[in-house]
Order: C-alpha cells, then structure tokens, then sequence
C-alpha cells in the first residue's frame, strides 16, 4: 500500500529562519501558501524525493515534527483498505486546495499524526 514517503511537517518558531537553513543543505523552495496561516515547502533536487513542509507554530502545538506523510496510490483505497483492518482514520480522504493533497489522517497506538497521501497531487489552489 504504502508508496514512499510524500511529505514531512515541521512546526518551527520562524518559517523564513528554516527556508534559509534548508536551502543553504541544498533544498529547493517549491512554494510558499498561506496553509497553518504561512508555510512553506522545500525538497531535495532529484526524482522522487520527500517534501519537507514547514509552518509556524500556533495554537496548542508545539515546535517538532507534526506528521509523517506516507505516499499511497490513492488515498480512497488507503482509507478502505486501512479501516478493513480495524484502523479508524480520523475522516475520509480529504483535499486540502492551498497544497493540493488530498489525504486521510490517522494516529499510531501512541497517538502520533500518520497522512497517507494520494500520490497524483493536484495543483495548489
């Protein structure tokens, strides 16, 4: 089922601080959007590698990492296939426009945040 890894989030004190940070590791800038109220996404050159998506912190979370996000053919059959096998996501798949995923959001057996996210991302609204 699982594809690879799509995306990994950090929540960070200043988004501009670890655009630059990242960028200067040889990541490229691929957008800014107004997600999480300001983020940012970077990726290393090369086919087929992970996104990191950066936003800044707000509400009651904490600076870290706030998911793992796993790349599946489609998100749809993720969500039947995982609720078949008793894992209950938090909804159903979910577009999220300013990125251009659509994803289905469960927590392990030590609550942390897994995306299983549809491989054929749509352009960012």
């Amino acid at each position: 089922m699982v594809l690879g890894i799509d995306h990994i989030e950090l929540i960070v004190r200043d988004v501009d601080e670890h655009v630059d940070f990242y960028e200067k590791l040889g990541f490229k800038l691929l957008m800014r959007t107004a997600h999480h109220g300001g983020s940012a996404e970077l990726q290393l050159p090369g086919p087929n590698q992970p996104v990191i998506e950066i936003h800044t912190v707000t509400g009651e979370e904490t600076i870290g990492i706030n998911h793992i996000a796993f790349k599946v053919a489609s998100a749809q059959e993720a969500y039947d296939d995982v609720t078949k096998k008793g894992i209950k996501p938090e909804r159903g798949p979910h577009l999220v426009e300013v990125t251009g995923r659509t994803n289905v959001n469960l927590r392990d057996p030590d609550g942390w945040r897994v995306q299983l996210v549809d491989a054929d991302r749509k352009p960012p609204q």
